[in-house]
């Protein structure tokens, strides 16, 4: 009885100094600081590539980007903009376009004419032109590419103009008038159109009294 229960206890004090010479094994290599969670970087997050709606397109009202029917003799690939009716049609074959909601030149700063995109940035800077500064002094003189820029995601710069179609960190002026005559989109949609498009194609503004040349009368 003496000789099993002796047994018994230098197997139970084997199998502890292994278990103890495993753990510490285990944490010999990455030993335990309690300071760690404090003191350990982030996890890196991935980089804002546009900021998310505010309203247009979560409401799913008539200003989030659709395709509709539209009727045109223009040839596809033009960009039409209805600044009456808020919207910018890009043309595509077979009588359909895809629709913008847009923000519009405010009373005494609405234009209209044929126009080229001449060339297109990501990201771009802002330099108010000279002009604005005097209507107000107050306004930076220079801000760079990035979220917190009043130009947003893309810009596409109009031939023969200071004007631009570009995005906004404001998405809430979609389908107002609000800018000094640039057209504005929420940067999603920018983003969208600034891939359809090619520097060159044709951008025809119409008349702010006038209609879109057919309204769209279904959507896909």
């Amino acid at each position: 009885m003496y000789n099993l229960s002796r047994l018994k206890t230098v197997a139970a004090v084997a199998i502890f100094l292994a278990t103890s010479a495993l753990s510490t094994t285990a944490a010999s290599a990455k030993p335990f600081n309690p300071f760690e969670a404090l003191f350990a970087p982030q996890q890196q997050q991935q980089p804002v590539t546009a900021p998310a709606y505010a309203n247009p397109q979560d409401d799913g009202g008539e200003l989030r980007r659709q395709i509709v029917n539209y009727r045109t003799n223009e040839a596809p690939g033009t960009v039409i903009i209805d600044t009456a009716n808020t919207y910018l049609y890009l043309v595509m074959p077979g009588g359909k376009a895809m629709r913008y909601g847009i923000g519009v030149g405010r009373e005494g700063f609405t234009w209209s004419g044929v126009k080229a995109i001449e060339r297109k940035a990501e990201w771009p800077d802002w330099t108010p032109p000279p002009e604005m500064i005097h209507r107000q002094p107050y306004l930076p003189r220079f801000v760079a590419g990035g979220p917190s820029n009043p130009l947003g995601a893309r810009a596409m710069y109009l031939s023969g103009s200071m004007y631009r179609i570009h995005g906004t960190n404001a998405p809430e002026t979609i389908g107002e008038h609000v800018s000094s005559g640039c057209i504005r989109l929420v940067n999603e949609d920018v983003i969208d159109l600034y891939n359809r498009v090619h520097v060159g194609a044709k951008v025809v503004v119409l008349p702010g009294a006038r209609r879109a040349a057919t309204e769209a009368n279904s959507v896909n």
